[in-house]
Order: C-alpha cells, then structure tokens, then sequence
C-alpha cells in the first residue's frame, strides 16, 4: 500500500504519491475504457476520495471542496478532458485516426464529429458497449463543447 490506512501527510508529499502512484494506474488508457455506469464511475471517485482525504487538513471538507483546495479535478471530469485531447489529436492528425472518426465543419457549429450510426441488428447489450466505445462517446464530447474551441489551432492553447 502507498499508505498506511491511518497515515496523515502534507500536500507536499502526498500528492506527488498520490498522481505518480495511484492516479498513473487508475487513469492508464482511460479513453479506452471510459466507465459509463454510476457505480463504476463513484467507484473509480472513491479511489481519489479516499487517498486525499488522508491528506493532513482535508478530512474535514467535501470532497469537492477538497478538489478546489488541492487544484485537483474529479477523475470523471480528466477521463472526458484526455478523451477530448484525443479527439483533437485525431481531428489535427497528431495521431492515428483507428476508429475512422470522421468530421464536418458547419459555418455556425464549428468542426463537428459525426457520431456512428447505431447497428439495428445487435444486441441491446452490445448496443450499450458501442454506446459507452471512444468510436461514440469521443464525439459526443467533441460536440458538445463551444465552436470557439473546436476551432483552435494549437495543443497547448486548447489544453
């Protein structure tokens, strides 16, 4: 364990621990296997939760509070950002395009990523995983942003 389970310690040291030991993991390919489900995602919460409430000072707030003290975002809210980065990876071929994402441009909506159609002939079940892919819930979030940026140029402006 990284930590004891009655251990305290400083943000100095624990947060280094924490983001190189424990963040590294639960975050690896999260793009990939972006949970859909509530439990699955306060599950993955519950990980940070836990740890940086053993931050000296922490114990006491909520935990979004904690977040903001911290300048620490949920790991829902990095999962959708890293998605995001992906997909204008792709849209600016800063990376392979696997899935074949395809995009538009539309004078008032910007460059928009066109969604999949879904498959009339499959399984409510598989319906769900093609629903919760990258190949659908990347442009989905890539929509959803403003068009003022969906339009920027440059990886370091857009982060």
């Amino acid at each position: 364990a990284v930590v004891s389970t009655q251990s305290t310690g400083s943000a100095n040291i624990m947060l280094p621990l924490y983001k190189s030991m424990v963040r590294s993991l639960v975050e690896y390919c999260c793009p990939l296997w972006h949970p859909s489900k509530i439990s699955d995602i306060q599950e993955l919460e519950s990980v940070q939760k836990t740890f940086i409430s053993r931050i000296a000072g922490m114990k006491h707030l909520h935990y979004w509070d904690q977040l903001i003290h911290l300048s620490l975002m949920s790991l829902q809210r990095r999962r959708e950002r890293f998605i995001l980065l992906h997909m204008w990876k792709i849209f600016h071929g800063k990376t392979s395009n696997d899935l074949n994402v395809q995009f538009v441009s539309r004078p008032r909506l910007g460059n928009l990523a066109v969604i999949p159609p879904r498959r009339r002939s499959s399984s409510a079940a598989n319906q769900t995983l093609f629903d919760d892919s990258f190949a659908v819930h990347g442009p989905k979030l890539w929509n959803a942003m403003p068009h003022h940026l969906n339009i920027i140029e440059d990886l370091e402006q857009f982060k």
